[in-house]
């Protein structure tokens, strides 16, 4: 199945010059839902031996929670600032177009556990970044990367370049 078929662009969203690839045409498309995860499985598998999938809120919790389930894994949730009920540890990160900031509970990874990260998109690596400054603040090891999208021309993997970064559709 050609996935990048059924995504959706929307020109000048959320501002001026931003092309948005929206997600939510496969989500409502049980096939191309089920490829797209099959395909985001079987990417993660490579990565080998790991414990536990983290996910940047929201749409990294889309992808990350079926997957964990099915690898038989746990989901650690990373949410933006004041959305987590416990205690937590904090980075701020520059988005495409502004800044924000980024949590996780602060007894969420174990120290020496290897971590997967799994997130919608991959456009200039900024969240992933601050994903993976989480993982590590805990004693995580972030083994893999896997992304639904990938927009090349915006060189995020230039910013991952240390990791084993995997996505399924690219631009």
């Amino acid at each position: 199945m050609d996935l990048k078929s059924k995504l959706r662009q929307v020109m000048n969203f959320p501002k001026e010059g931003i092309n948005y690839i929206d997600i939510t045409t496969v989500l409502q498309d049980s096939e191309a839902l089920k490829e797209c995860i099959d395909k985001m499985k079987d990417g993660i598998k490579s990565f080998g031996e790991f414990d536990i999938i983290v996910g940047p809120e929201s749409r990294g919790f889309i992808f990350g929670t079926p997957l964990a389930y099915l690898i038989g894994k746990g989901f650690v949730p990373i949410r933006k600032k004041g959305k987590l009920p416990y205690k937590t540890i904090s980075v701020e990160y520059q988005l495409e177009y502004g800044t924000d900031i980024l949590e996780i509970h602060s007894d969420a990874i174990k120290k020496g556990q290897k971590v997967v990260i799994v997130d919608d998109l991959l456009a200039t690596g900024g969240t992933t970044e601050a994903n993976i400054k989480l993982v590590e603040q805990l004693g995580g090891e972030v083994v893999g990367i896997m992304y639904f999208v990938e927009l090349e021309f915006l060189n995020g993997r230039n910013k991952l370049q240390d990791y084993n970064v995997k996505s399924i559709v690219q631009f």
